[in-house]
């Protein structure tokens, strides 16, 4: 039958451009230069690299943009990934006053913008997905964010678990994703990242790529 172990999980990426008070937004360096920083140091075994997409920081604006980039990792399934069990969404997020790495388990149905995304778009106790009802339904992620997290400790990163993605663009992005993962039979999961003044690039990318490798191993 071939079997050499279990399938390899299938990660696609997505992190965001800049928005008001972030000029530069480090998640938009992380994955831009993901694919190749993991070329040089070698993906973690287990690991396909899937899409490395850069959002535009706004909510309803670009939601069509982002159903499409969600959904480009069903239609756009590779042979070794032929089962979407076996897909990850991860989505990185900057928090500009964050000092630690956070693993955000869950997403509410609510957008109240503190300031106008780059759409201008600032709504205020919206719901997202009107047909999931009010603003205090909440979606979690299917994977273990706490197990996650400790497995990043101990590589040596600081990090949390958190239980609040804010209820900006990052928060309005994962709830959509996390709808769309139990829609699809597939996993999401949102970082927050400090910007790179608290912890440098060198030490973020490494953050991600021992996350993928983190993810891989709890797909097994």
């Amino acid at each position: 039958m071939g079997s050499e172990g279990p399938a390899a999980v299938t990660i696609h990426v997505t992190g965001f451009k800049k928005f008001h008070g972030v000029s530069e937004n480090p998640t938009e360096t992380i994955v831009s230069n993901l694919k190749e920083y993991t070329e040089k140091k070698g993906l973690p075994k287990g690991v396909i690299l899937g899409s490395c997409s850069v959002l535009e920081t706004a909510g309803q604006g670009a939601v069509t943009q982002l159903y499409q980039t969600l959904r480009s990792a069903l239609t756009g399934k590779d042979s070794e990934s032929s089962c979407s069990g076996r897909i990850i969404w991860l989505h990185f997020g900057v928090n500009s006053g964050a000092c630690r790495f956070a693993v955000e388990r869950q997403a509410a149905n609510e957008a109240t913008f503190r300031c106008p995304d780059e759409m201008g778009w600032k709504p205020q106790k919206v719901p997202i997905v009107p047909a999931d009802g009010g603003i205090s339904r909440i979606r979690e992620t299917s994977l273990p964010a706490e197990e996650i997290t400790k497995a990043l400790a101990k590589k040596g990163f600081e990090v949390m678990t958190s239980d609040d993605a804010g209820r900006f663009v990052c928060n309005y992005v994962y709830y959509q994703s996390l709808r769309f993962a139990e829609q699809s039979g597939v996993k999401s999961l949102f970082v927050h990242v400090p910007l790179f003044l608290t912890i440098d690039e060198e030490t973020q990318m490494k953050f991600a790529a021992s996350l993928l490798e983190v993810l891989a191993s709890l797909c097994q």
